[in-house]
């Protein structure tokens, strides 16, 4: 009885030192960083550092965040990027929130596995994406078309046409292995700047992107061996 109860005494404690930690790092980060969203923070088990969770960014703070501490954080014993797969987490998207009408929808085999892609359609690792893509079967593609104007200046028009072709899916497939755009003006009623405004929300800053059934995201181009992994682990 008097183990279990130094056992919740320490538990208890350990908690109101990281609600007090939390309240002096949300502080200090405030001051310094006015105008920031801090979403989260959370101690970590290595080195007595905080994640900090704040307008899309993981950054690491001392108990006191008088140290920023910006970058990945890998576990070297398994070769595991922990700071990308806690942003994934974080970062994950409930499936139902998908405007699916503003996509296009590719549908092999039974269809029974489902992915989300993010894409620029002037983008070389998208371009290196839809080879993988295409070993893969009984799977539901719905392609979000997003161009980054940044990188790409002509994308948003190409990806309009795209959109207003009679067949919007075989016309992204001649584009995307054959450089075919299709002959129309792109003013056609499109989803291109939604998808614009919801992949900024996302915080989706490169493509391709993609969000699996369970939410989860991963970020760049996979072989289609890793997207098989992917999905069967990232299944509603």
């Amino acid at each position: 009885m008097k183990s279990t109860s130094l056992a919740l005494a320490a538990t208890l404690l350990f908690a109101a030192t990281a609600q007090a930690n939390e309240a002096v790092i949300r502080k200090a980060l405030t001051q310094q960083f006015p105008g920031a969203t801090i979403n989260s923070v959370q101690k970590t088990p290595y080195s007595g550092l905080f994640e900090v969770y704040l307008d899309g960014q993981l950054v690491y703070v001392d108990a006191k965040a008088q140290y920023v501490f910006a970058g990945d954080v890998i576990d070297l014993k398994n070769r595991a990027n922990l700071t990308q797969a806690r942003l994934n987490q974080l970062q994950a998207v409930k499936w139902d929130n998908f405007p699916f009408g503003n996509a296009l929808k590719t549908v092999k085999g039974n269809g029974a596995r489902k992915l989300v892609l993010f894409s620029d359609v002037d983008c070389p690792y998208c371009r290196k994406f839809e080879a993988e893509l295409a070993k893969v079967d009984n799977i539901t593609v719905y392609t979000f078309l997003y161009p980054i104007e940044g990188l790409h200046p002509q994308a948003t028009q190409t990806s309009k046409q795209i959109w207003c072709a009679p067949d919007r899916n075989k016309a992204w497939e001649n584009y995307i292995t054959s450089g075919a755009v299709p002959k129309n003006d792109g003013k056609c009623s499109n989803p291109v700047e939604e998808t614009i405004a919801l992949g900024n929300k996302l915080k989706v800053s490169g493509t391709p992107t993609l969000f699996f059934a369970n939410g989860q995201r991963v970020p760049g181009m996979v072989p289609a061996a890793q997207l098989e992994k992917l999905l069967a682990a990232n299944a509603k």
